[in-house]
């Protein structure tokens, strides 16, 4: 589950535990931005 928004979704690794888990959708908003 989405840590951000709730929704249920597939990671395609295994979540580690006490991190928060993102969907597609809200991982850019939490990545951290390359410069």
């Amino acid at each position: 589950v989405c840590s951000d928004c709730g929704k249920a979704c597939e990671v395609p690794f295994k979540p580690t535990e006490g991190r928060p888990v993102y969907c597609r959708d809200c991982l850019p908003k939490h990545r951290k931005p390359r410069f």
